[in-house]
């Protein structure tokens, strides 16, 4: 008998204990969920998808040719004036003045000496001089044939010089060649350059990069996606500020962007920035990108609460009027 009320006993402890258990963890959960909940939903930067301008690209290299070069042999001893080389002329002007005769410029450019290789041989009593027209260059690349399908007249390209990498010059695709080279598996193709600046000397060599299928495509910020495995995923934000988490399919990438094929529609708000702090169906707050706050600002508003909760610590010292009792007492005596 004594035995069975020990094991009723101990069960009835146990079975306590384990309610005890569930009682404080029910109730701790609860506390922490109150708590947390009471919290303000995160500031998140947010977006708007919209449309932006994509487009593939062939890169490669050339060099820069003048549009027109006119070259003259002249004999040393024919020479009246010094010729003024790397000067600029105007068409009909005088180039050289000679014995016999005059040489006059059939267009603008700048009078050059022409280089030969050891190779040519020019007899030391003669003088090549050239014109160059550089207003305008041709510059000569080789396309990987693999890309011949999509290269054709007219299209865009941007050429930067290696002397001025800062700045993007703009020309266009001005003929091809009709046929594929065996030896290089690549087509000839001539690029045309505006160089009315004369910034870009003959003879440099410039990065060229060919744009086709230039297009207008649906636009987020790359840091909005999330990569799992071979899917791509961002988080749509909904009218009531609610998160949910969607897949998407991309192309391109360009400047920080990328191109959504599928998944998303003009205008729908995407979250742009902190996707650690975002989690589905959550709720954030909203924050339009381009409207951050500033460093400054931050501890600007620190500060000021910092000292607000310095007065609030000082404030029941104020209430105890000591120092006006102090004052009054000092008035009586000085009355006495």
């Amino acid at each position: 008998m004594r035995r069975s009320t020990k094991i009723t006993s101990i069960i009835i402890i146990f079975f306590m204990i384990i309610a005890g258990v569930v009682i404080a963890r029910t109730m701790i959960g609860n506390h922490f969920k109150n708590k947390f909940s009471k919290r303000p939903p995160p500031g998140i930067i947010v977006k708007t998808v919209e449309q932006r301008n994509f487009q593939n690209k062939i890169e490669t290299f050339g060099t820069a040719v003048p549009i027109r070069v006119q070259s003259y042999n002249i004999e040393k001893y024919e020479i009246l004036e010094p010729i003024k080389f790397n000067k600029k002329i105007k068409s009909g002007e005088v180039i050289v003045k000679l014995k016999n005769r005059n040489i006059v410029a059939p267009f603008d450019g700048i009078i050059g000496k022409r280089n030969f290789s050891d190779d040519i041989k020019v007899a030391e009593s003669s003088l090549v001089i050239n014109l160059e027209d550089s207003s305008t260059l041709f510059v000569d690349v080789d396309v990987p044939e693999v890309f011949a399908p999509y290269v054709n007249e007219g299209l865009n390209v941007d050429v930067i010089f290696s002397g001025n990498k800062e700045k993007n010059y703009k020309g266009i695709v001005d003929s091809l060649a009709s046929r594929i080279n065996t030896d290089k598996r690549s087509l000839a193709v001539r690029i045309k350059l505006e160089n009315s600046n004369l910034e870009i000397l003959p003879g440099a060599l410039l990065e060229v990069t060919i744009k086709y299928n230039e297009r207008s495509s649906l636009s987020i910020p790359d840091t909005s996606v999330i990569l799992e495995g071979n899917k791509v995923y961002i988080y749509k934000v909904d009218e009531k500020n609610v998160t949910k988490k969607a897949e998407i399919k991309i192309g391109k990438r360009s400047k920080g962007y990328l191109e959504v094929k599928s998944g998303l529609k003009e205008g729908e708000i995407i979250v742009a920035e902190g996707l650690k702090k975002v989690r589905p169906n959550g709720k954030i707050k909203p924050i339009k990108d381009g409207a951050k706050k500033s460093k400054s600002d931050w501890k600007k508003k620190n500060k000021s609460t910092k000292n607000e909760s310095k007065k609030s610590k000082f404030d029941w010292i104020k209430k105890l009027n000591i120092f006006n009792k102090s004052d009054s007492k000092k008035e009586e005596n000085k009355n006495k």
